[in-house]
């Protein structure tokens, strides 16, 4: 087996650490609670972890096997790939010695992935003047949480509700007529996952009570109507909070025009691939300060030229709105390889087991297969794993028999894995 080519088993170590609100959970002392729900494995009140926990312990299970057939053998796991691909970036030339890379992040079973979006990091700062809130003001908490969520790249052409930019269309509509001002703004907790949960306090006349709850009753009760096939848990509250500091009247202005202008979600779909989206935005994490607000957006594309028209059009909004911007934490996509021989022998070696092929995709969501075609052009590559639903949030779940299914073609693979030329 010694003159088989060598092969790079590859996953990423961390997990995206989102909870529900009123789930008391410390990701950095506190153990996940898996359990199984049907067909599923699902954790309590939080994300999994089977993004890429399985992977990685997909890649030991065969390190520590005695029975699968296999030439030289490599595992990369890299730290830091939902937060900004570090570990990836740090990958140097010379440093592995495999001819083909097999990546498992992927989250469907029966997909073979030979391709990726690109992306980038925006983040778009608000400078914030406060003053006294006016006489006879009161403060009120509106929450706007049970929306779906996940993953901004995976899940991001299924229409979910945005917690930040349907909060920000609230406040565009109505936050003059009640006379409001505001006090904090915050929402979602990664980039890369679309805010399920959002929370605005603001300053109001006492006498606009009653028309606050009525405003925000209706509105919620619109976002059921419009958003009700796809986000059926949606929940809202309108509670007393503490009165503080409010933005003065030109910085509110400012940022609640800019929040609700935004473009948010999918931009274009691609022209080359039938129903993948080809450039996408998410606004996905907004921050409240004494002197500023920063929202922080990811924005994806397949195209290097589709990320630049989405900054420009941040860029834009940011001049418009008086706010600053700074793009950062850039990678790669990942270019489909249509000769790709190890694609040709996944794809034979999944008909030969199930009488079909697999569906053969370009996903538009971030693999770290893009940093790695930098110091190894010439490795070839793939992406598979088991099916993995609602990722990058607390309704993360994997299918068990997909896991099976995984490992089956994880060890038929290595066992095809031709010989060097």
């Amino acid at each position: 087996m010694e003159n088989k080519k060598g092969v790079v088993l590859q996953a990423h170590i961390d997990m995206v650490p989102q909870k529900n609100e009123d789930t008391d959970h410390d990701f950095t002392v506190d153990a996940i609670q898996p359990y199984i729900d049907g067909e599923w494995v699902t954790a309590k009140g939080t994300t999994l972890g089977a993004d890429n926990g399985i992977g990685m312990a997909t890649c030991l299970a065969v390190l520590a096997s005695n029975d699968i057939k296999h030439g030289p053998l490599e595992v990369l796991l890299t730290i830091d790939e939902e937060a900004g691909m570090t570990g990836a970036f740090g990958l140097e030339a010379g440093w592995l010695e495999g001819d083909i890379l097999l990546n498992t992040d992927s989250e469907q079973e029966g997909e073979v992935y030979m391709g990726c979006a690109g992306g980038i990091d925006a983040a778009l700062t608000f400078d914030i003047a406060r003053e006294s809130a006016p006489q006879g003001y009161v403060a009120r908490q509106l929450t706007l949480k049970g929306l779906k969520g996940g993953h901004s790249g995976c899940d991001i052409h299924t229409g979910r509700g945005n917690a930040n930019k349907l909060l920000g269309r609230f406040l565009a509509g109505h936050a003059k007529e009640l006379d409001a001002r505001l006090i904090e703004f915050r929402g979602g907790s990664l980039r890369n996952a679309i805010p399920r949960e959002g929370f605005v306090t603001l300053a109001l006349p006492e006498e606009n009570l009653a028309k606050l709850d009525e405003l925000y009753s209706f509105y919620t009760e619109l976002l059921k109507s419009e958003l009700g096939a796809i986000e059926t848990d949606i929940v809202s509250f309108n509670e007393a909070a503490d009165l503080a500091d409010v933005f003065a009247s030109e910085s509110q202005t400012r940022f609640i025009a800019a929040l609700n202008a935004c473009p948010n979600g999918v931009i274009r779909m691609s022209d080359d691939i039938e129903g993948v989206v080809e450039t996408s935005l998410n606004v996905g994490v907004i921050t409240t300060q004494t002197d500023k607000v920063e929202v922080l957006c990811l924005i994806r594309s397949l195209i290097d030229s589709g990320r630049s028209q989405v900054e420009g059009m941040l860029a834009s909004v940011a001049e418009l709105a008086g706010a600053t911007i700074e793009c950062s934490g850039a990678y790669p996509g990942w270019k489909p390889d249509p000769e790709s021989e190890i694609m040709a022998i996944f794809r034979d070696m999944y008909e030969g087991i199930y009488g079909h092929k697999p569906n053969i995709m370009v996903i538009h969501a971030g693999l770290e297969c893009g940093l790695f075609k930098e110091p190894y052009p010439n490795m070839d590559m793939v992406s598979f794993g088991p099916t993995i639903k609602f990722p990058h949030s607390p309704d993360e779940k994997v299918k068990i028999d997909t896991v099976e299914l995984f490992w089956n073609q994880m060890v038929a693979l290595l066992e095809a894995i031709p010989a060097k030329a």
